[in-house]
């Protein structure tokens, strides 16, 4: 007897995904938990399994194809004799809760999480009153849009969708947030993240393309980012002479024994574990709606790699526990299962702090956007031989831009300053990296 195979709940506020490549055809034999479909959900890939054994008698997507949770991908065949009915109990997985359901359970996390944190002004007034008597199941808006509503404490009874019947995206709810604070702070500035754009083709041709999954991922992070954190940009440059000689000395001993060798991010990823401790302030997040600083006790540094799909941010875990080779062996593996679509979504999140290190690129010195929930962010450019005026010589030394860009709420200026001197300092002086003070 036919069943459909449909997709299954894939993680917390995920809708769907990007179907990356269909793993099975019509007349495969398939086992329960084979996986059967790769798909793209926000900066993960995912496999999808088998809800049953059976033999596929149709699929129903094909690579490109968006899907949503609930959605039939396969119809499979019982080729077990005398089975029980399909329908008697499918199995969990592949049957996910009806729509109506998953937005009820949207809006209870919305009432018990969000509205305690975004009171109506005292200035509202009945319109105020009346909006937020609105009951919330009735609104529609994007899973996405109500958790970027949540982390921001922002009412979504209050905010005005500009999709199809009113429904409420990730834009409109920034658009709110900004015109919100602009408001707050006196000055009426009229929101430029949902703008309409001019129609471009009245000028020549042009060819709109969907964004990637992880295109409209980084997207919309970014923008919450620059939007959510008051940016401060400090720059430095690191002597990184003496560093770089050890580097190729234990590079060249690490590829003997089969490993990675040794990059100067490891080095990097070394001394901020260290300055993490030093610095508790930059190892920590802003919870606004309870007031309070979060410092993390753990040291998870995350490395922005560059991919086909676009920019992935795994994170290294527990830094400060593990010798250089050990970083080392860790950023390669990060890297690779970066490029070959193999990162889960728990293998980038709980970050301390952030590395992007463009250096191999080229180019001069740059200002990263902070990684929210994070609070910093060190960017590494391309080193340079350049002559240095030392005991009344030129000397040539090879020195490496950094930027540290971090969180004005939570990493006063000075601060900021401190810790990039220090992490200048610990490069300089390689024994230091070693060093907790």
């Amino acid at each position: 007897m036919p069943t459909d195979m449909k997709l299954p709940e894939l993680g917390e506020n995920i809708e769907g995904g990007d179907v990356l490549r269909v793993m099975v055809k019509a007349g495969d034999q398939i086992k329960k938990d084979q996986s059967v479909l790769e798909l793209e959900t926000d900066k993960a890939t995912i496999e999808v399994p088998s809800s049953s054994d059976g033999v596929v008698s149709d699929v129903k997507v094909k690579p490109g194809d968006k899907v949503k949770v609930g959605q039939t991908i396969l119809v499979i065949e019982d080729s077990s004799v005398g089975a029980p009915s399909a329908k008697a109990e499918p199995p969990k997985a592949a049957q996910p809760s009806p729509e109506p359901k998953r937005k009820a359970e949207v809006v209870e996390l919305n009432r018990s999480k969000a509205a305690p944190a975004a009171p109506a002004p005292a200035s509202a007034g009945p319109a105020a009153s009346a909006a937020l008597a609105v009951d919330p199941a009735a609104i529609a808006a994007a899973p996405s849009a109500r958790r970027l509503a949540r982390e921001l404490g922002v009412n979504i009874s209050e905010i005005h969708g500009s999709g199809a019947g009113g429904r409420i995206s990730t834009d409109d709810v920034t658009a709110y947030a900004r015109r919100a604070l602009a408001g707050a702070a006196g000055g009426a500035r009229p929101a430029v993240a949902g703008a309409a754009l001019p129609d471009f083709s009245h000028w020549g041709p042009v060819e709109r393309k969907p964004m990637s999954g992880v295109r409209r991922t980084t997207a919309h992070r970014l923008t919450q980012a620059w939007n959510q954190v008051p940016h401060v940009f400090q720059m430095d440059r690191a002597d990184i002479t003496q560093v770089e000689a050890l580097r190729k000395k234990l590079s060249k001993k690490a590829e003997g024994e089969g490993r990675a060798p040794v990059t100067i991010t490891a080095f990097l990823m070394k001394v901020l574990a260290a300055a993490m401790k030093k610095f508790p302030q930059a190892n920590s997040s802003v919870d606004l709606q309870n007031d309070e600083i979060i410092y993390k006790q753990y040291v998870h540094i995350g490395v922005a790699v560059d991919t086909d799909r676009g920019l992935l941010v795994p994170v290294i875990r527990d830094v400060d526990q593990k010798d250089l080779y050990q970083i080392a062996d860790d950023i390669a593996q990060a890297a690779e299962k970066a490029r070959n679509r193999k990162l889960s979504l728990d293998d980038m999140q709980g970050g301390s702090i952030t590395i992007s290190n463009l250096g191999s690129l080229g180019g001069g010195a740059f200002t990263p956007i902070v990684n929210w929930p994070e609070v910093a962010i060190l960017g590494v450019a391309r080193a340079k031989m350049e002559p240095v005026f030392i005991d009344g010589e030129f000397v040539p030394r090879f020195l490496m831009p950094l930027t540290l860009s971090y969180d004005h709420r939570v990493v006063d200026g000075a601060d900021g300053v401190r810790l990039l001197r220090w992490v200048v300092e610990a490069i300089e002086q390689p024994a230091l990296i070693w060093l907790d003070a």
